[in-house]
């Protein structure tokens, strides 16, 4: 391979027209000079200078090569520029898994902070589903992924959580249903009713079925919607109950009912994966604290409601 050094050292010759010239240039002796280019002409084997007077000039080997440490210098300038904006947090890429039902609520905010920040770094957003996240974040594919995961199940020690924020479910009951008269609900008073299925199969599934299971029941999914607003509708149109988390009920319609639920109360723990080797960014940093800030908001605007008293009055 050829060394990079001396070509540039070649270059500087050939610029100048003297190996004194380029070692004043330089700020080496001429005999450091006359050794760079003794050494590059033995990686190439063949003549790159020729005398003429008291100067030198290239031969064709030497133009070739002069022309190379042209380009090869103007790359290296722009790697060197683009590792110091990479450096200060300026530029580069960062990628993004996320699901759904945050996007609006945490990852809007938490982009929106970070391009304030830092308005030169490319963000690639990516829905998890159907790939799962913390593969791609543990292959080096995702800089960091936000997952719903339990506090009791191991993630690897090559990832680490940082919690961001824990979203209660509500019941959201038909017209006119008959649980409607209580102000808080048993997860048990569910257990004969029809459901509709709002998540799709995986960690937000799991935390309405492991909550089931513990009162000692299994939902009776009657019709699936894998969406909020669709679960929502299909509970106003009397098709059975939704739960649907806190922040995704702003579009329920009307007409149905939201109750509390206890014993147990199924709760989504949101978190943001990323990589423990990963080394330090300062846009990663901002994203991941600009997530906080939007959880934080989050929780401030939806303080845990008293037992005694319904989420939504019943209309």
């Amino acid at each position: 391979m050829i060394d990079v050094r001396r070509m540039q050292t070649l270059r500087a010759v050939v610029t100048s027209g003297s190996v004194t010239a380029a070692a004043r240039n330089l700020g080496y002796t001429p005999s450091a000079v006359s050794q760079q280019i003794a050494a590059l002409e033995k990686e190439v084997g063949i003549a790159l200078l020729e005398r003429v007077g008291r100067g030198v000039r290239p031969t064709e080997a030497g133009r070739l090569l002069t022309e190379c440490a042209v380009v090869v210098g103007a790359h290296l300038a722009r790697a060197e520029t683009a590792l110091a904006e990479l450096r200060a947090g300026r530029g580069g890429r960062i990628t993004i898994h996320y699901f759904a039902s945050v996007g609006a609520l945490l990852v809007a905010p938490a982009l929106a902070a970070l391009r304030r920040e830092h308005p030169g770094v490319q963000v690639e957003l990516r829905l998890s589903e159907p790939l799962d996240p913390l593969a791609e974040v543990r292959d080096g594919r995702a800089d960091a992924a936000l997952v719903v995961w339990p506090a009791d199940r191991p993630v690897g020690d090559d990832l680490r959580l940082v919690h961001l924020l824990d979203v209660r479910y509500r019941a959201v009951l038909p017209p006119g249903h008959r649980l409607a008269a209580k102000p808080v609900l048993d997860l048990i008073d569910l257990a004969d009713e029809p459901w509709v299925a709002s998540e799709s199969p995986g960690p937000c599934l799991d935390v309405l079925l492991d909550a089931c299971g513990a009162a000692g029941f299994g939902p009776d999914f009657v019709v699936e919607s894998r969406d909020y607003a669709t679960a929502q509708g299909f509970a106003a149109a009397g098709l059975g109950i939704a739960l649907v988390p806190e922040s995704a009920l702003d579009a329920r319609p009307s007409a149905t009912a939201v109750r509390e639920l206890r014993n147990p109360e199924p709760v989504r723990r949101i978190h943001v994966a990323v990589r423990r080797s990963a080394p330090p960014q300062p846009a990663m940093d901002a994203f991941l604290a600009g997530l906080r800030a939007a959880a934080a908001t989050t929780s401030a605007a939806n303080p845990p409601t008293s037992p005694s008293r319904p989420v939504h009055p019943t209309r």
